[in-house]
């Protein structure tokens, strides 16, 4: 297993559809900033960053799940609990359960893996080893 990031969220009246409940796609995007702020909780420098020192562009989304278990609105405040529950030698398993107080709402897997431009063809992007100290840092 790995280190536990909680990343806050404040759900505001345009995460929600005409019912008044979040729009699904939403939770994707908060466990998709929930990937990142994990990284940088451990220590690990913004992609934006860690392109230009180490050539290393992010971690792109390879597989998604996602299971729903209770509806959130506007006004609330929500936490999505990440961790890395997998490292692979070129990819990682990101899971997030996002809860309300007590209330699990719902939970999702990421299936991710860390890329560089490809130097053959640097439109392209090509995945590399999970850097061993990004893990370290990660445990």
């Amino acid at each position: 297993m790995s280190k536990l990031n909680i990343h806050r969220v404040e759900v505001h009246f345009g995460d929600c559809d005409p019912a008044g409940i979040v729009f699904f796609p939403n939770f994707s995007r908060w466990m998709d900033q929930a990937s990142l702020a994990f990284f940088m909780a451990c220590g690990i420098r913004p992609w934006h960053e860690l392109v230009q020192t180490r050539g290393i562009v992010g971690t792109p989304l390879l597989e998604a799940h996602t299971k729903f278990y209770k509806p959130a609105t506007y006004g609330e405040s929500i936490e999505v609990h990440t961790t890395v529950e997998e490292w692979a030698v070129k990819v990682f398993r990101h899971r997030h359960k996002v809860i309300r107080g007590d209330d699990l709402l719902c939970e999702g897997t990421e299936l991710r893996t860390f890329v560089i431009r490809d130097p053959a063809a640097p439109q392209r992007l090509k995945s590399i080893p999970v850097p061993e100290d990004i893990k370290a840092a990660c445990l």
